[in-house]
């Protein structure tokens, strides 16, 4: 398992638009009309933006208060120091968490069955391999001191025990977050925005001008957002703090 994760640790970051492609094959409806009624799609896009955006808080909060540099060296599992404060302090592994929210919160949207039911399954084999082999890392660099910090932090439910305490006693860093986030932000809301309007045509009143309309004002606006936030990154006119 820890060889299977080594291997995934090195593509990870192709993982989230890899498995945000998966979401536009043809699927069975978790909600169709038959059991939920006419209004049949409001259930899928409230419980999928609840779920994906509450996925995106908690990278939110993981990263504006404490972010864990844990980036790899030439591929492989590394880590210069174990963080243990912040939303760290409440489970080990917040950002996957996160992640996993979010990609379950947009299967959710998209009303894909096949999508929540096999890939997220999938899915939730490849983390769990990536974190045996970042445990298997931190193990052998930390030792006591990660056991120790394992024994009383779950490895994916968070322990919500003393969280306001934990946001209330430090600084939140939104540049920071912004930075980390944007490549991020962008591919994510970029597919929540084609799901919404391809996928519900109902949102538009079933004129696909108005929902051209509506992509060319949305989809730019995004690009906007990503290429600034890129600009001040590259240029240096914000730095992480």
């Amino acid at each position: 398992m820890i060889k299977i994760g080594n291997f995934f640790f090195k593509y990870r970051n192709w993982l989230f638009i890899i498995l945000y492609l998966l979401l536009f094959i043809p699927s069975p409806p978790l909600f169709s009309e038959q059991y939920f009624g006419p209004r049949f799609y409001v259930w899928a896009i409230v419980a999928g933006l609840l779920v994906t955006f509450t996925g995106q808080m908690i990278r939110g909060f993981t990263i504006g208060l404490a972010y864990i540099i844990r980036g790899g060296k030439g591929g492989k599992v590394y880590a210069e120091k174990l963080v243990t404060n912040g939303i760290f302090q409440h489970c080990r592994n917040p950002l996957y968490v996160g992640n996993i929210l979010m990609l379950v919160g947009v299967g959710i949207l998209a009303n894909s069955l096949f999508y929540t039911f096999i890939i997220i399954p999938f899915f939730l084999f490849i983390y769990q391999t990536i974190v045996l082999a970042e445990e298997n890392f931190l193990r052998k660099k930390f030792g006591e001191t990660f056991d120790n910090y394992c024994a009383r932090v779950n490895r994916w439910i968070p322990n919500l025990k003393g969280f306001s305490n934990t946001t209330r006693s430090m600084k939140f860093h939104w540049k920071r977050w912004l930075l980390k986030e944007y490549n991020t932000q962008y591919v994510w809301l970029t597919g929540i925005a084609l799901i919404l309007l391809f996928k519900y045509p109902q949102l538009t009143d079933y004129k696909s001008d108005r929902r051209d309309l509506l992509l060319m004002i949305i989809l730019p606006l995004l690009l906007l957002y990503y290429v600034s936030i890129r600009y001040l990154k590259k240029s240096g006119k914000w730095k992480n703090d």
